[in-house]
């Protein structure tokens, strides 16, 4: 029975514990990236009142106490003035994508204060010409998927493309053969045009997305490749031409030579008469 009520009492507390951090029941602090972020907190506490990330306790990132405040980690800091008048935010100088997430703020072990960062999504626009390529860079080690929504009216196609998960790469059949492990999408078309979602699938974030428009027609691009003359006819042209002028300049000496010793009997056949 007791086993029983110990299993429910862990079940119960992981629940909340997911409820906790997947849904937010206050809205999350939102920063630019590489923004400064001021994670807010006030109460009473006379004692030792300590940051840390949610997932990981021990992990201290700044505190105060009495007498005086310490960042323990760079990057994080707290004003003792403002911890005396109960005011016990952090502030965290460069924020990018890997701080985001919950932070807890404690007073001597005792929760204060659950607050959510997050970075604003990136807004990247991309102008490509057809057979070209699109790198979409990730910025976050966490796994994302690719969502991709089309604004050709032509082919109001959308949904997600890709997942990478570290390593790992897994994309829809239409794009297995056109993605690379870098998220390179390969041979660009004018129907590729459209709104590149990178999404945290983790936390349901979006991280950035890209619109892209793909300029110029591929019968355009066509018709310039057929009136482009290859380097190779040019060089087989001149080689040619060259050809031609050594066999002339050989052809010529030689007609030179011939008639010189048709000449020379004639002119010694004149002294003799003389």
């Amino acid at each position: 029975m007791q086993s029983c009520r110990s299993d429910l009492f862990i079940l119960i507390l992981l629940s909340n514990t997911f409820n906790l951090v997947s849904q937010p029941d206050f809205p999350p602090v939102k920063v630019n990236l590489h923004g400064s972020a001021t994670l807010s907190c006030s109460g009473r506490c006379s004692g030792l009142v300590r940051w840390t990330v949610f997932h990981k306790p021990t992990d201290v990132l700044a505190e105060c106490d009495q007498t005086s405040c310490r960042s323990v980690k760079e990057g994080y800091q707290m004003i003792h003035d403002q911890y005396l008048k109960g005011n016990f935010s952090l502030t965290i100088t460069d924020a990018d994508f890997t701080k985001r997430g919950w932070y807890t703020c404690d007073c001597d072990g005792k929760d204060l204060c659950d607050v959510w960062l997050q970075i604003q999504p990136l807004n990247t626009p991309v102008q490509v010409k057809p057979t070209e390529s699109l790198i979409l860079k990730l910025d976050t080690s966490d796994p994302v998927e690719v969502v991709y929504n089309s604004t050709d009216a032509a082919n109001q196609s959308g949904g997600q493309i890709c997942t990478v998960d570290g390593q790992s790469l897994q994309c829809t059949p239409e794009y297995t053969q056109r993605v690379s492990a870098a998220l390179e999408l390969r041979g660009l078309k004018p129907s590729d045009s459209g709104v590149y979602t990178i999404k945290d699938k983790r936390n349901n974030e979006i991280i950035r997305t890209y619109t892209v428009t793909v300029q110029g027609d591929l019968s355009d691009l066509d018709r310039g490749k057929a009136a482009a003359v290859p380097v190779w006819i040019f060089v087989l042209v001149v080689v040619v031409f060259l050809s031609v002028i050594v066999v002339l300049a050989v052809v010529i000496q030689q007609l030179r030579r011939t008639n010189q010793q048709f000449c020379r009997p004639s002119t010694w056949a004149a002294h003799d008469d003389e």
